[in-house]
């Protein structure tokens, strides 16, 4: 195959009344999203202070209407109102508000023990709504959790209390290692154990949050009191006008994942062939006991409808220490991947396996885990493995003010290339970056593929993220996540197996 530079066509993305448009935020204002979801809106649920849970009925009073930047910016569209967007209703009063005590919040937000600190702090969010499960009959689509900024400032990893702010902890142990043999072996006593709790799950509040609702099966919103805080009232500063810049985004990303997350798409890809899903590997060294070699495993698979779902696959020592990568062995890979089709196959009409199955990954895939993908996916499936990384050994300059066109890729052989999903957008009329946008690459390692056809279902899978409503990301849906996927997995004690849950309950 002769070496050379082609530029693949801008892949469009389908909304309701089967209409197709580049940028989702074209798509959405012109015709709606693409599922239609309950007339009665968004049936949301509210967690917060008294003041947090102001901040948010004012928030979604404000979005109603339309937000737009001065001067208009293509990158930024103006948000046209949610309901114009969305076609549903979002109404300002919550289904459920719960009040959570504030002091009782700083109190535990303050303590000097980090593990004690997360742990204690997002018990005073995840009770709340626990009760609420058991107690209330009103069961909302989406649970909005308001913080403070001070809970996101102190509850995540290396974060330190401000003197003022400081409250001394009771230790049981003489350090977080000591607690964590709990997790290999619990202790004799159980006040120990109990003890020992809070050492058990990461130090990062969203991520601990999620794990310990995963069991419920609910659908969570982390948002600060101060995002909530704009309302367009920003002044001249430096810093205000910036954010000021920022707010139409910022309303379009919360808007579309609330949709997402009340169970709705908001769009899909166009052309995605039928018959075929990607499935994108997550690893995650686990951290919470005294092994350094455990790691947790998962695989992210979307379908041609635009559906994504998690798979958790058992822990082990996937960690290889001399090559500093993570590979499974060929029992888990086939349980895992073959998870992934069985449930493809449930989700089918008439049971059919996948025509096609792309794995993505970040490191080739060693014989004996490559062989245990093929066991699962049968003699009738193709397969295809595909190890997509970041790359800043080439550049590539124009002899323009503008970089590289989103979409260029530089074909080396039949099984290697180039691809730049991030550089000049002509529909946005910019680059939305700082740098020399660098490309993907993109090696068919395992398989038969033709690399068009790789590369052209890679730029589509950039434009499926609806944890936020941008033009494109420049990393596929596949492996986008795959790191906060990977540290919910790994935040606290899960089941080994459980059913595949949706996407929506991880981001």
């Amino acid at each position: 195959m002769t070496q050379k530079l082609i530029r693949l066509p801008e892949p469009t993305l389908l909304f309701r009344h089967s209409q197709a448009m580049e940028d989702p935020r074209d798509g959405l204002t012109l015709f709606g999203p693409l599922d239609e979801i309950s007339p009665y809106g968004i049936r949301a649920g509210v967690v917060g202070t008294k003041e947090g849970i102001r901040k948010y009925r004012n928030w979604v009073q404000w979005i109603q209407g339309p937000i737009r930047l001065e001067p208009p910016n293509a990158a930024r569209p103006p948000f046209p109102g949610f309901e114009s967007a969305f076609r549903i209703p979002w109404a300002p009063d919550p289904i459920l508000s719960l009040e959570i005590n504030e002091s009782e919040l700083k109190a535990n937000a303050g303590l000097d023990d980090r593990h004690q600190r997360v742990f204690k702090t997002v018990n005073v969010y995840a009770h709340a709504i626990e009760e609420a499960l058991t107690n209330e009959e009103a069961r909302p689509d989406v649970w909005f959790v308001i913080i403070p900024d001070y809970v996101r400032r102190y509850c995540r990893p290396r974060a330190n209390v401000a003197p003022e702010d400081r409250i001394a902890a009771i230790r049981y142990f003489s350090s977080a290692k000591q607690a964590k043999i709990a997790y290999d072996e619990p202790f004799l006593f159980e006040d120990l154990n109990v003890a020992a709790e809070p050492y058990l799950y990461k130090e990062h509040f969203r991520n601990q949050l999620k794990a310990r609702l995963l069991k419920h099966t609910i659908a969570t919103q982390v948002l600060r009191e101060g995002t909530l805080d704009n309302l367009g009232n920003l002044g001249d500063s430096r810093r205000e006008k910036g954010l000021r810049r920022l707010q139409s985004q910022i309303v379009w990303n919360v808007a579309t994942t609330a949709f997402y997350k009340a169970d709705g798409r908001p769009w899909k890809t166009a052309g995605i062939r039928d018959g075929v899903c990607y499935i994108g590997l997550v690893f995650k060294k686990d951290e919470r006991g005294t092994s350094d070699k455990s790691a947790a495993c998962g695989a992210q698979m979307f379908l041609d409808s635009g559906d994504g779902l998690v798979f958790k696959g058992a822990p082990g020592r996937w960690y290889d220490t001399k090559s500093k990568n993570f590979h499974l062995s060929r029992e888990a890979a086939r349980d895992l991947v073959g998870r992934a089709v069985a449930e493809y196959k449930r989700k089918r009409e008439h049971q059919e396996p996948p025509t096609e199955v792309f794995i993505h990954g970040k490191v080739e895939f060693w014989r004996e885990e490559w062989e245990g993908f093929r066991e699962a996916v049968g003699a009738g499936t193709k397969v295809v493995g595909v190890k997509i990384r970041d790359d800043s050994t080439l550049k590539l300059f124009r002899d323009s003010d503008t970089p590289i066109l989103r979409g260029s890729a530089y074909l080396r052989n039949e099984r290697s290339a180039y691809l730049w999903t991030r550089g000049w957008t002509p529909r946005l009329a910019t680059y939305p970056g700082m740098e020399v946008p660098n490309p993907l690459s993109v090696e068919i390692c395992q398989g038969e593929a033709e690399m068009g056809t790789v590369l052209k279902d890679i730029l589509a899978l950039t434009k499926l993220n609806y944890n936020a409503c941008l033009y494109a990301d420049g990393v596929p849906i596949t492996l986008k996540f795959a790191e906060a996927v990977g540290e919910v997995l790994t935040s606290g004690p899960l089941p080994e197996k459980g059913p595949p849950l949706p996407f929506r309950y991880y981001i």
